[in-house]
């Protein structure tokens, strides 16, 4: 009976051990998640449509300390993730299953968003992937199967929602091939969003087409970085101040002490030891 209760104990440590091995990785992959999304109307690239009350935003992230939360590094690729937001004030229910979302670079160029098999080949190389045999024939031929982080990727990330109910909001990343696109890409560029549909009481109406200039981005951006720059001038030469302030003091003590004059005269006649 001892023994029969040793094995089961046994029996079940190992199952433990094994529940443990073929959870941990799971459980201790560190969770993925992009910066709070804030009200569209916050955006500096944005364009309201008052009469139709829906608000579309766009926040490029086209660096990669920007988008270091991405499981892909997009920028070394040239590859632009852009941040839409939609928000919807209206009382009607908006339809995006027709919408067009493109990036028109400043020369005119035209950009649908990209799909997970098309960052597959911008991401990786298909020289990289190993040759299959068809069976039974000499053909040969590389799967592209796409790569899971871009999966994962799209499915924490990309702009998904085709509907947006009245009084809320939809938001999500739309992914951007731009190596073909002067540089920098952003310059004169804008994000165009057409086709959205409004649909209420029973009427289907399309909405008027969204331009968001992202100029008005660059803007925001590079005015902070001048303020991060002049702020960081600014320390650095109250630190060299301070420094040389720290080092003539330092130097007028060290040349006081070495002065002979700077010692004390003794009274004439005083004994000598």
């Amino acid at each position: 009976m001892v023994k029969f209760h040793q094995q089961s104990r046994l029996h079940a440590l190992l199952a433990i051990t094994m529940g443990v091995l073929l959870v941990a990785p799971g459980a201790v992959a560190a969770k993925r998640e992009a910066p709070p999304v804030q009200a569209a109307s916050t955006y500096p690239a944005r364009e309201t449509h008052d009469k139709e009350h829906v608000t579309v935003a766009a926040e490029p992230f086209e660096t990669r300390a920007k988008g270091e939360f991405f499981r892909n590094d997009y920028a070394g690729h040239s590859v632009l993730p852009v941040r839409l937001v939609i928000q919807n004030d209206s009382d009607a229910t908006l339809d995006l299953n027709q919408a067009r979302m493109q990036f028109i670079a400043a020369d005119g160029t035209k950009l649908p968003a990209a799909t997970p098999d098309e960052l597959n080949r911008r991401l990786f190389r298909f020289t990289d992937i190993k040759q299959k045999r068809v069976p039974g024939t000499p053909i040969t031929y590389r799967p592209t199967p796409v790569d899971k982080k871009i999966l994962d990727d799209d499915k924490d990330f990309s702009f998904s929602q085709v509907i947006i109910p009245p009084h809320s909001s939809a938001n999500g990343f739309l992914f951007y091939d731009v190596r073909e696109v002067d540089d920098p890409p952003l310059r004169g560029a804008e994000l165009y969003i057409k086709m959205i549909h409004s649909k209420a009481d029973g009427k289907d109406a399309e909405l008027f087409a969204f331009s968001v200039p992202l100029n008005k981005y660059l803007a925001v951006a590079d005015a902070a970085r001048d303020k991060e720059r002049a702020a960081a001038r600014a320390k650095a030469e109250a630190d060299a101040a301070a420094e040389e302030k720290k080092a003539d003091a330092a130097a007028a003590a060290a040349g006081k002490k070495a002065d002979p004059a700077a010692a004390p005269v003794k009274p004439a006649g005083t004994p000598q030891p």
